[in-house]
């Protein structure tokens, strides 16, 4: 930056140069704080991983380009482009589980999400603004939402286990309306288009319940003693309705009198294969209501004669993972509809369902429970995932895809991979602990196969792992239940660690990168430490007065200084775990999830929170919080960029992979130009 000559100095005019210097000295020093200012830690995103469990969709009917998702742990996002982009719209929102969502009809900047703790609230700006509006609403667990399409200012809220509320004054006021209800876990609700003091609630385990006045009294259906999740009323004949269940689709055609499972085609359920697949949500086509979609836990299907016959639509949904928790068709051009998948963010398909394509930028709500770097080529990064599998970056995390080929599948979802290793000699290699065991890659998570034999603990949960950084063929896994397993020839054989482990639940492992002979073992009874390479394990708590052990990170220049990540906050011991001692001033939030050490400068550490994350820079003394948009994030797993320390990532519980990275200070030169 050049500074323009402002003054003119006359020849010999001493006190005219000073004034003159010492301006200067003062412009200087204020581009210096200026550029000190402008050094501050910068947290952004790559692209993901993209995806999350959305739970609810609802489109504009006047401007259907404009829809919002109601995301578990995520909030209410929303689009104005057909899905092809997503912002969060959370402002006063005091919830991030959004079961629910309504628009009203006349007025759809209006809309109402329906809260898992917190609620119901309102927002009549298009979702810029929320505001609580739950006056005598008393159960605050909100699964299903319902608005008279006549009066819009009637509203009706279907609870877990509060049966049905009513407001007629657009939320200002709730009354419960349960007379003549037997089930008050309502998880359904739908008003007669035509009718609209006809409405029906789909309950957990009571079946359909009808009320002919608005909620005043109820009465049972012909479907009883089902689990119905959805339910959908065709337009153009309301006495025809369609209900979703654990075991298919049922139909009535007069008014739920009497009803027939109409469920050919559709698959069985992957948890209950006697009946038929668990359906989710229904949506029935407005310009031609015979055509009806079912969202299962086996995808999308379709039935173009009133539920006759199913068929599956789920070309471009996640192969082996496609379960769809919500629909939404497009009122105005019907053939674009709207899938909210279980793990994979929201699908679009705009010919009926024959091709679906992600449509989630912006939706980077996937949860993070693992990280891992290749030491080799930093900008290849990991993700493993809950219930949504591995991904993998290979340009420091701007793009994601998955690589789950072999990883086994769960439906609904893929497993929990709870923590990843690189084989340090031979980074293609390596290795992930899911609830079901490890599994390893040879080919950078291309292909991936069970390295289970001799692991036996019951559940097979692998919480942790290491490898020796010497003898890489040798690795250790900490089991959630069954302790620690050792194997020398890189996972194709185990067997137990664990004489004089009297904690068998293990959440972390370190090595001493001096000696490997020497590992901790993190559990929820405390700190273990091995010196003869995992054959025999000795308490080592001295002081530590949270024994909840979550995280371990040992000082790789001095590895008798290691730390412990509790959910009493951070301890810090330097002698080996011989004695401990609580390093939190400055730590706002004490549930430490993860550790990193800076291997450049191991004073600089970082500790991912039930916050956000915080650093410290002489080594644990003090913490600063390093957030912005990270404050009110639970961080679940760190890691540092080898050859870039300043660069990083956090694995998130509702933001995927956030990137921090520390700006260097610029000094700018001040520049007088000559007379």
């Amino acid at each position: 930056m050049r500074i323009p000559r402002i003054f003119a100095v006359k020849s010999g005019s001493i006190t005219s140069l000073w004034t003159v210097v010492l301006i200067s000295l003062l412009v200087l020093l204020s581009t210096f704080q200026a550029g000190m200012a402008s050094s501050a830690t910068s947290v952004g995103t790559g692209s993901g991983p993209e995806g999350g469990k959305v739970y609810a969709l609802a489109i504009d009917p006047a401007t259907p380009a404009t829809l919002y998702a109601g995301i578990y742990l995520g909030g209410v996002f929303k689009s104005t482009d057909g899905g092809a982009n997503w912002s969060a719209v959370n402002a006063g929102l005091t919830s991030t589980v959004v079961n629910a969502l309504v628009i009203d009809p006349a007025t759809p900047a209006t809309l109402y999400a329906g809260t898992r703790d917190r609620g119901v609230f309102k927002s009549t700006n298009g979702g810029a603004n929320w505001s609580a509006v739950n006056n005598g609403l008393t159960n605050s667990y909100i699964h299903a939402l319902a608005i008279d399409p006549a009066t819009p200012a009637t509203i009706y809220a279907g609870t877990q286990g509060g049966g049905v509320f009513k407001s007629t004054n657009g939320g200002a006021n709730w009354s419960v309306v349960n007379l003549g209800t037997t089930n008050p876990y309502v998880w359904a609700l739908a008003i007669d288009p035509v009718t609209p003091t006809t409405l029906y609630t789909g309950t957990g385990g009571g079946g359909v319940f009808k009320s002919t006045n608005g909620g005043g009294n109820w009465s049972a259906t012909g479907l009883t003693n089902k689990n119905v999740y959805a339910l959908a009323i065709d337009p153009g004949a309301p006495a025809t309705l369609y209900a979703g269940t654990l075991g298919g689709v049922y139909k009535s055609t007069n008014g739920g009198t009497n009803w027939d499972p109409v469920s050919t085609g559709l698959p069985p359920d992957p948890f209950w294969p006697t009946y038929y697949v668990q359906v989710n949500a229904l949506a029935t086509d407005p310009a031609a209501p015979a055509t009806l979609y079912a969202g299962t836990y086996g995808g999308v299907f379709v039935s173009t004669n009133g539920g006759g016959n199913w068929s599956a639509v789920n070309a471009g949904l996640p192969s082996l993972s496609p379960a769809v928790n919500a629909l939404a068709i497009d009122p105005m051009t019907p053939g674009t509809l709207y899938a909210g998948t279980y793990v994979g963010g929201v699908f679009k398909s705009t010919n009926a369902g024959a091709d679906w394509t992600s449509a989630n930028a912006g939706l980077d709500l996937t949860v993070v429970r693992a990280l891992a770097i290749d030491p080799a080529a930093p900008a290849t990064l990991y993700a493993g995932t809950y219930l949504s599998g591995m991904f993998k970056s290979t340009n420091a995390g701007d793009d994601w895809s998955a690589v789950n080929s072999g990883l086994p599948s769960f439906l609904p979802y893929w497993p929990a991979v709870y923590t990843l290793a690189i084989d340090p000699s031979a980074p293609a290699t390596l290795y992930a602990g899911t609830w079901s065991g490890a599994f390893k890659s040879t080919n950078g998570g291309d292909i991936w196969s069970a390295v289970n034999d001799g692991l036996y603990a019951n559940p097979l949960d692998v919480y942790a792992l290491a490898i020796d950084p010497v003898t890489p063929a040798t690795l250790y896994a900490g089991t959630g239940y069954g302790g620690v397993f050792k194997s020398t020839n890189g996972g194709a054989y185990w067997g137990d660690a664990n004489t004089g482990l009297t904690n068998s639940n293990i959440y972390a492992l370190a090595i001493d990168p001096a000696t490997p002979a020497t590992l901790y073992a993190g559990t929820l009874g405390g700190v273990f430490k091995s010196t003869d390479g995992g054959v025999n394990w000795g308490a080592v708590n001295a002081n530590l007065t949270n024994k909840n052990v979550v995280a371990l990170a040992i000082n790789p220049v001095t590895p008798a200084t290691l730390y412990a990540g509790t959910y009493g906050g951070v301890f810090k011991s330097t002698n080996g775990g011989a004695n401990w001692s609580a390093v939190n001033s400055g730590l706002t939030n004490t549930h430490v999830g993860a550790l990193a050490i800076d291997p450049a400068t191991p004073a600089t550490l970082y500790a991912g929170t039930g916050g956000g994350v915080f650093k410290s820079t002489d080594s644990g003394a003090n913490w600063s919080a390093v957030n912005a948009s990270l404050a009110a994030t639970v961080v679940n797993a760190l890691a540092i960029d080898p050859a870039t320390p300043d660069t990083l990532y956090a694995g998130t519980n509702d933001r995927g992979v956030m990137v921090v990275r520390r700006l260097e200070y610029q000094y700018l030169p001040l520049v007088v130009r000559g007379q």
